[in-house]
């Protein structure tokens, strides 16, 4: 028996150990989230919120420091000191200075007031913080208010913002809600609050500014009974209802140190009702953890449609990329299929989710191709909010906001978005009626395309951007060319496609750049290719508009007279120094005259593979990846437009770009990542091998495509969607 007994107890002990063993061996898997930093980008030139929002979600729950100004667009500025409250909607790194809807801001008596610029007419509640005490996640964001000891969390759903605070002091605790905080090109036109009980407040605000009619409606609800409350508008203090334009009011719950009270608010273009329909359908108790677990489980398995091995830092960039990548477009429907359309009218998206906040100039570029590959089952569903705007407006949108056109930036960019859809094959939109909303906005006689229909460019006494205008209409037409080619449409193929050469018209052969020409044919005078001419060029000089025709790069390389000539352009670019710091804050991380802060240029690193040094490609993304994208709050160079300027890092750590948006094609570069596995929306895997990564092997060997050498300087959406493996071999030398 006792020997029994003894085998017994060195068999437990055995499988114990080594179960333990394997326990200390097995190292748990890292949550792709641990690498996003929100807060990269809200310092600098960035713009963007580290509040918390799940992928393409209608709210943006953030932080607002209550500053006018270009730092404080999307509300907060990492290097302030100060925050005013805590609101429903913001902008990702646009430029655009609007939104900040349906403001909140926790405190105890006596409550701190300054007046924060010189551009506010009145002082503002606020409360210091420090960054010691804040941080944010995917999905959420915390910070302790220094002046009133109360710690603040926030999370979200599609819809609705969850927030939690926590007091911490025995003081006299109160909750402002304020429908008149308005900041930069924000005014409020209507608002109303309505107490409905001692949980429930509902109302809307109207506004106006860079969109001009917004219309956001909320319901929110306490988790703690409302003790008392004082309402008013304008200062006048009133009983259960106030309209106006400055309406706010402090809500009083009678807490002790240590209570807590959550606010949950759903919120809708369309009625307030369909707020509280929002808030039921999407949170229906207030359950922070169960909202903020669910939040970064969306985000992880967004994340999650690319998995990279790369070092810390890498990662870190990569992966922030990829969560700003999916701020935007939107959600703009309610869960009734309901918005407000660009016509003023109530809609019904039908069979899919209708979509806003398209930063189309920006996005077009790298980001819409982007989520061709990584989210494709979405893309229907951007390409059916473009038509529904079609139907509403007439046209195509431009930058389309809260059912608004803004008509901001230029343009028709839409239509290489739906474009690169269909080409490659997504389904679930009537394509006949997206190419006759392609040629309604390409036909019209807006925007100097009267002057470009009869001219063949806009002249600089037409219109204000006109080289611009001309080279980028160009593009558009070429892909309206494919899609007519695509359908069997000849004539109107071949006339969109001789529209697409029409950039040529500013070609100036003595100085050897793009120009701009008056509607007699003569070029505009002086001319310096340095030189800021914002009535001639968008955001830009005449170095960095001078590269754009991806639809038609053997010909932009005949124009200036064969490869040698492209090619000693290209490398003047990169070293030609700017004359002046006169610029304004949007032209910004450059190289040269290369402008990677703002996105007409951003295909340029990638012309290299044109020429007879193709390996400068790698020169120039390497540089710009180690030194314009960094981990830091100001780490990027420039504004996050809605997601281009992570795209653009996307790709080129991976190893390609989009250079032609809409051809299908992705041009060879340098990748960072050690390797990096696609899971596609139809069941297969991409998967990317970079054999020898270090800092000193930025150059390719070696590339082969599933065990076959590739011969030429691009792989194509096909190969990348039928799944297989892309082998980097890399080098230090120039092969």
């Amino acid at each position: 028996m006792k020997s029994i007994y003894l085998l017994i107890i060195i068999t437990t002990l055995f499988f114990s150990c080594t179960q333990k063993e394997s326990l200390e061996n097995e190292q748990p898997s890292v949550q792709l989230t641990s690498y996003v930093d929100p807060f990269i980008g809200t310092g600098g030139k960035g713009n963007t919120y580290p509040g918390a929002q799940v992928p393409f979600g209608m709210v943006q729950l953030s932080p607002d420091n209550g500053r006018n100004g270009w730092d404080w667009i999307s509300g907060y500025y990492y290097p302030d000191s100060v925050i005013a409250g805590f609101s429903h909607l913001h902008l990702s790194g646009t430029g655009a200075g609007d939104l900040y809807d349906i403001s909140f801001m926790p405190m105890t008596l006596p409550f701190r007031e300054k007046k924060l610029d010189d551009i506010a007419k009145k002082s503002t509640i606020i409360s210091g913080f420090s960054h010691k005490n804040e941080q944010a996640s995917p999905g959420y964001y915390q910070v302790l208010l220094d002046d009133y000891n109360i710690n603040v969390e926030l999370t979200a759903t599609t819809r609705t913002g969850l927030q939690r605070y926590t007091f911490n002091s025995s003081e006299t605790a109160l909750v402002r809600l304020d429908l008149g905080y308005t900041r930069n090109w924000d005014g409020v036109v209507d608002s109303k609050m309505r107490i409905v009980n001692d949980s429930t407040v509902v109302g809307y605000r109207l506004s106006s500014g860079w969109a001009r009619d917004q219309r956001v409606y909320f319901t929110s609800k306490f988790s703690r009974p409302i003790k008392n409350y004082e309402l008013y508008n304008e200062g006048e203090l009133l009983e259960s209802e106030a309209s106006g334009k400055n309406v706010s009011a402090k809500f009083y719950f009678g807490t002790k140190a240590g209570d807590q009270v959550l606010i949950k608010t759903g919120i809708s273009s369309v009625s307030i009702e369909n707020a509280m329909e929002n808030l039921e359908a999407e949170q229906s108790g207030f359950e922070f953890e169960k909202v903020h677990t669910n939040a970064k489980a969306n985000w992880e398995e967004k994340l999650s449609k690319i998995n990279i091995k790369a070092n810390e830092e890498t990662s870190v960039k990569f992966y922030t990329a990829m969560y700003h990548s999916m701020l935007a477009p939107t959600t703009f429907s309610d869960v009734n299929g309901q918005y407000k359309g660009s016509d003023g009218n109530i809609q019904t998206a039908v069979n899919h989710i209708r979509y806003t906040t398209f930063s189309l100039w920006d996005t077009f570029r790298a980001l819409h191709p982007l989520l061709t590959i990584i989210d494709q089952e979405r893309v229907p569903d951007f390409v059916q909010s473009m038509l529904d705007h079609y139907d509403e407006h007439g046209q195509l949108p431009v930058w389309n906001m809260l059912g608004n056109e803004t008509d901001m930036m230029m343009g028709y960019h839409a239509v290489p978005v739906i474009a690169d859809a269909y080409l490659k094959g997504v389904k679930g939109f009537d394509v006949d009626k997206a190419y006759e909303a392609m040629k309604a906005s390409a036909m019209q006689d807006k925007f100097g395309l009267d002057e470009y229909k009869a001219l063949g460019y806009v002249s600089h006494d037409n219109k204000s951007w006109n080289v611009s205008l001309t080279m980028e209409y160009a593009f558009d037409d070429w892909c309206i060319a494919q899609v007519a080619k695509s359908l069997g449409k000849e004539d109107e193929y071949q006339y969109y496609l001789k529209r697409s050469k029409n950039y040529k018209n500013h070609y100036d052969d003595k100085t050897t750049f793009f120009r701009a020409k008056s509607s007699e044919g003569k070029f505009k005078e002086p001319f310096n290719p340095l030189a800021y001419h914002p009535e001639d060029y968008c955001e830009a000089n005449a170095w960095q508009y001078h590269w754009y025709a991806p639809q038609d790069i053997q010909g932009l390389i005949e124009l200036m007279g064969g490869v040698d000539p492209f090619e000693q352009k290209l490398d003047q670019m990169f070293v030609a120094q700017q004359e002046s710091d006169e610029l304004p804050d949007w032209i910004s991380g450059y190289i040269g005259q290369y402008v990677h802060g703002n996105e007409p240029a951003h295909h340029v690193p990638y012309l290299y593979q044109f020429t007879n040094k193709p390996w400068r490609t790698a020169e120039v993304v390497r540089e710009v990846m180690d030194d314009l994208y960094t981990v830091k709050p100001d780490g990027l160079c420039g504004n996050e437009d809605c997601g281009q300027m992570s795209a653009w890092y996307i790709f080129s750590a991976l190893g390609f770009y989009p250079v032609n948006p809409a051809d299908g094609k992705y041009i060879l570069g340098s990748p960072v990542v050690e390797e990096a596995v696609f899971t596609l929306s139809n069941n297969k895997e991409f998967k990317i091998i970079v054999q020898g990564q270090s800092k000193e092997n930025i150059y390719t060997k070696s590339i082969s495509l599933n065990g076959e050498k590739l011969n030429h300087n691009y792989i194509t959406h096909k190969q990348i969607m039928n799944g297989g493996e892309l082998i980097f071999e890399m080098s230090s030398k120039i092969d």
